[in-house]
């Protein structure tokens, strides 16, 4: 896997550290709450499992699993694959992501939260691509910006590979083109 990365662009100890950034930051805004933390399936799960043991307060945890894209492309199209198993309605929900690309999921997903009846829906995203942007959305919370390049590691793939890496790196283009 590692002969299929152009160049390394956040390392393990850097990711680490933005995690426990993020964790602090969000217990800040979160310390007299119990939120409910959604982990959006499968690449948030790493990022999530970092970040709930660096968060110092009491908090719940669910799982989502949607779908948005078609190897390194959007479709436009959210579908829901996996539902919480928590209700939403009067809950403060930190949705929690890695990567904030297109934001179509994550739009689609804060909608749906707030039909459902939550208090308050706000995002945490370990990564931004504002390059990759179609509609007007933001992470509430986000560690770092990424570049307009194809990253896996960390929860990120490529085809369900490479999310075991544990650090960022850029593929080489000629493993997806």
């Amino acid at each position: 896997m590692n002969s299929d990365i152009l160049e390394v662009i956040y390392t393990e100890e850097q990711i680490a550290k933005i995690v426990e950034r993020l964790a602090k930051e969000v217990h800040h805004d979160y310390a007299d709450t119990v939120p409910l933390v959604v982990c959006v399936l499968k690449g948030a799960v790493i990022f999530m499992t970092d970040f709930v043991r660096q968060y110092e307060g009491t908090l719940e945890m669910d799982f989502m699993d949607v779908s948005s894209y078609n190897g390194t492309e959007s479709s436009g199209e959210v579908r829901i694959i996996k539902d919480l198993d928590a209700s939403v309605k009067n809950r403060d929900v930190i949705l929690l992501e890695d990567i904030v690309d297109t934001g179509a999921t994550l739009k689609a997903l804060t909608s749906l939260f707030r039909h459902r009846g939550a208090n308050s829906v706000r995002i945490v995203s370990l990564f931004d691509k504002p390059s990759g942007r179609r509609v007007d959305i933001s992470a509430d919370y986000f560690g770092v910006t990424v570049p307009d390049k194809f990253i896996v590691g960390y929860g990120l793939d490529y085809n369900e590979r490479y999310r075991n890496l544990p650090y960022i790196g850029v593929l080489k283009p000629e493993v997806y083109s």
